[in-house]
């Protein structure tokens, strides 16, 4: 027999329709067996739910569980150094030049065992779960070798069980270029294409593939490699993207179908079209842009107007957004990029969800979703991106049992 019940007396931003939020004021959720079985306003309740338990939520406000959908949480060691390099005048393309960024990441990652990931890692998870995540997206990288990819995406695998939340993951294995593989990037990706990746799929690892596209990184030709690979093993498609520069990797992702491409300040018109045209997300990084005190806006002005679909995520990794607070980067976007409060939202929510391929599943709070939901202490949806360091989560509502 499944278990059901009735929540009540509360704001409802179910991030559904034209109207702001899609809020219903005074309303009431059903919820069985893990599934929405009915929402709507109060005085609308179908007889039939008559006598199912009930909690009254005293007015708070309901939302889906938050999402981010771009992290890199799993990793060894500290970049504080580099840090204050930054602070001093020199470029994350300089530190990265010259064998720090990425790569200093990657020695510590190698380096570390997979239980010491998990203990490092699972502080920064528990972080986002504290502020109504319940879908985290974790990237590898930082291992750029078999070995250190496969142990990077077990942790995270191993970080979703442990806690009894979605994770997905992502192959990022041309993250950089190895120092084993220094100018010699195209036989790099040979080795991800013939061995790295078949093997992490063969091991059911990874849920998408993502790629660096970039002058310090990798370019379109060479991503393009990496994408027909994944292609070929039915893996779904990402891409960082126009972060430092225009290389046309955002066009390249939406060619591909990409579910996203992420970062995008240099973004330009054609691009924009591109992901339009795919239905191609965009993956606003505030964080990234904040830490590494950015000065070229992402085109906010121009997705909106073309229709494209705007996520926002934390970005959270060691070097250029070292940030595990969701509401924060709610508040950035905000404060930073001009998007409104309800973009952001939506942006960690139904957008975000698009943004890993679950949109089916969770973002939204409408019949056959899940109940997954975020019950905060508010008066008004607004206050999520309005406040800067507080946590205003009541619990976090989720039905599991059947």
């Amino acid at each position: 027999m499944s278990f059901s019940i009735l929540y009540n007396n509360i704001q409802i931003a179910t991030m559904t329709s034209d109207k702001p939020y899609g809020l219903i004021e005074n309303g009431a959720v059903v919820i069985s067996a893990g599934l929405i079985q009915w929402v709507g306003p109060e005085k609308e309740l179908p007889v039939e739910f008559n006598g199912l338990p009930e909690k009254n939520l005293d007015g708070r406000l309901l939302t889906p569980a938050l999402i981010d959908c771009h992290t890199h949480l799993i990793y060894g060691g500290s970049r504080a150094t580099e840090f204050e390099l930054r602070l001093k005048g020199a470029s994350y393309e300089e530190i990265s030049r010259s064998g720090g960024g990425i790569l200093s990441t990657v020695t510590a990652t190698r380096t570390a065992t997979e239980e010491e990931l998990f203990s490092q890692s699972l502080p920064r998870f528990d972080a986002l779960l504290a502020e109504g995540v319940r879908t985290v997206e974790i990237k590898s990288g930082y291992g750029l070798d078999l070995e250190t990819e496969i142990k990077m995406l077990r942790v995270a695998r191993k970080l979703g069980q442990e806690r009894n939340v979605r994770v997905k993951t992502t192959f990022l294995g041309v993250h950089a270029i190895p120092p084993e593989f220094t100018s010699y990037a195209d036989a790099y990706i040979d080795y991800v294409c013939k061995e790295v990746l078949p093997a992490v799929h063969a091991d059911n690892l990874a849920d998408a593939v993502d790629g660096f596209c970039e002058n310090i990184a990798f370019s379109t030709k060479q991503i393009s490699r990496v994408f027909d690979k994944a292609r070929d093993l039915g893996l779904p498609l990402k891409l960082h993207a126009e972060q430092l520069s225009n290389l046309g990797g955002a066009a390249l992702a939406a060619n591909y179908g990409a579910l996203s491409a992420d970062h995008l300040e240099y973004l330009d018109e054609a691009g924009v079209q591109a992901m339009a045209k795919s239905g191609t997300v965009a993956v606003l990084l505030p964080g990234a842009f904040y830490t590494l005190r950015e000065t070229q806006l992402p085109p906010l002005k121009a997705l909106r107007q073309a229709g494209v679909p705007i996520a926002i995520a934390t970005d959270c990794n060691p070097g250029s957004s070292p940030l595990t607070s969701i509401l924060l980067c709610i508040n950035m976007a905000c404060t930073l990029f001009r998007m409104t409060p309800e973009e952001a939202l939506s942006g960690v929510t139904r957008i975000a969800a698009q943004a890993l391929g679950i949109g089916g599943e969770v973002g939204t709070i409408e019949v056959g979703k899940k109940a997954e939901l975020a019950l905060w202490n508010v008066d008004q949806p607004a206050e999520l991106a309005y406040r800067i360091g507080y946590n205003p989560l009541e619990e976090m509502l989720v039905n599991s049992n059947s």
